[in-house]
């Protein structure tokens, strides 16, 4: 591949340690993840800093696992064996401008490789809230970003390199007959150790927020709200008359940037806050037109994101099921909301990752930022599934939900192929653990 290489250093060891490493933006503990819910078990972590460091540590006998940047909220990044950090694995962002392409590490921040796309006049069509999760950690988890004509971040992928379980790097594309099984695939077949990304020319977007919207007027047309911009996120508690926020990211020419959104501009009868409100200073600027990479998550990159003790769930349903399954969830408002932080709700487009959330459906995407309380979570999530079962809900695999595997393969139509895949390239069970057997991913 042509272009120029963007060089980022991740700054790890490559020593072996007896403990899980703190993760760098917010993880409460040695051996725990991020939001600092989970304690992993894996009784040794390796930090390899190139290819052939890795290919050597999984040459060595036993279980291994990936691990990026411990956002997951279950065991699904765990093992009784080997972690495998990817933090210090080679970086940098590698521009084919002829083809669109952008080949990154899988270990970066979404946030640092969209940076250096955005300096050199290149963009991705969808980032996540945050930007500080890792490429390869969140492909492989299916996470999502927002918008009615928008994919899955999965769905950018064109080409990724891994090591597979004899320590030999293996190159797949698109045109590989198991492509849909590889990219979301939570780490069930070998170690990603790089990615190449269609990309397309920068572009500028405008952030608002509408407030006073009733959710009588939100559920009789959810389309008019979630396709009113080019990434939407509606945020709110269930049992309120009104949404609480909704943000709306247009994308604009810069013909429209220079001249501005309309600020008469009225969405089901809200209120555009006005530009130049004071904000959290983590969030991302609204108001004003900027770059795409600045305004589509919701947190800055610079920052630390969200609260970080929160837990988290997250189920996908059809688009088209939206006010249905909705208003489904919101009979629970009663014992949902002493337990939630905020819920939010986005929107994505079919896919053809087998075991993404989106696969073969448009999508909307029904999120809980729940309060640190394990067991009264744990105790609510299955009135949530019950309610959400007549609609083919699918848990997002990094987050907290009590599917198994039977439950799984009701709702994932190709949970099956995809297992057969990771059985032939694993067929030692290498990559496998407790979590992915649990929900008949191995």
């Amino acid at each position: 591949m042509t272009g120029r290489l963007f060089a980022e250093s991740s700054g790890s060891s490559a020593a072996d340690r007896d403990a899980v490493g703190r993760s760098d933006d917010g993880a409460v503990g040695a051996d725990l993840n991020w939001a600092g819910n989970y304690r992993f078990t894996a009784p040794r972590l390796a930090e390899p800093q190139s290819v052939a460091e890795l290919a050597a540590v999984i040459r060595q006998p036993g279980p291994v696992r990936a691990l990026g940047t411990r956002h997951s909220f279950n065991d699904i990044a765990d093992t009784s064996g080997t972690l495998i950090s990817t933090a210090g694995l080679p970086a940098g962002v590698e521009i084919d401008a002829d083809a669109r392409l952008a080949t990154v590490g899988a270990g970066m921040r979404y946030g640092i490789a969209a940076r250096a796309l955005q300096e050199h006049g290149w963009a991705l069509h969808n980032m996540g809230s945050l930007p500080h999760i890792s490429i390869g950690g969140a492909v492989a988890t299916g996470t999502h970003g927002s918008g009615n004509t928008n994919g899955t971040l999965s769905s950018a992928v064109h080409a990724l390199e891994y090591v597979d379980h004899r320590g030999e790097l293996v190159v797949t594309d698109r045109g590989h007959p198991d492509f849909g099984a590889l990219v979301v695939a939570a780490g069930a077949f070998g170690v990603t150790t790089r990615l190449t990304l269609d990309v397309q020319p920068s572009y500028l977007v405008q952030q608002d927020a509408w407030d006073g919207i009733a959710w009588a007027d939100f559920l009789a047309d959810p389309d008019a709200l979630l396709g009113s911009g080019y990434s939407v996120s509606v945020l709110t508690h269930w049992g309120v008359p009104e949404l609480e926020h909704v943000w709306v990211k247009t994308r604009l020419s810069e013909e429209e940037a220079a001249v501005g959104l309309a600020p008469e501009r009225s969405l089901l009868g809200g209120i555009r806050e006005p530009a130049g409100l004071a904000l959290e200073p983590n969030l991302t600027e609204r108001g004003v037109p900027g770059p795409w990479n600045e305004r589509l998550p919701h947190f800055r990159l610079e920052t630390v994101p969200s609260r970080g003790e929160e837990l988290q769930t997250e189920y996908f349903v059809r688009r088209s099921d939206a006010a249905a399954a909705l208003s489904a969830v919101r009979e629970l408002a009663g014992v949902i909301d002493p337990l939630l932080g905020l819920s939010e709700f986005r929107t994505v487009a079919a896919d053809e990752q087998w075991l993404s959330g989106a696969y073969g459906r448009d999508t909307l995407a029904i999120h809980f930022t729940w309060l640190p309380d394990d067991a009264g979570v744990r105790a609510v999530l299955p009135l949530i599934e019950r309610a959400l079962e007549p609609f083919g809900a699918r848990p997002h695999w990094g987050k907290l939900h009590l599917f198994d595997a039977e439950r799984i393969a009701a709702v994932v139509p190709r949970l099956a192929d995809a297992r057969a895949v990771y059985e032939r390239l694993d067929p030692e069970g290498r990559f496998a653990n407790a979590h992915l057997r649990r929900l008949g991913i191995r």
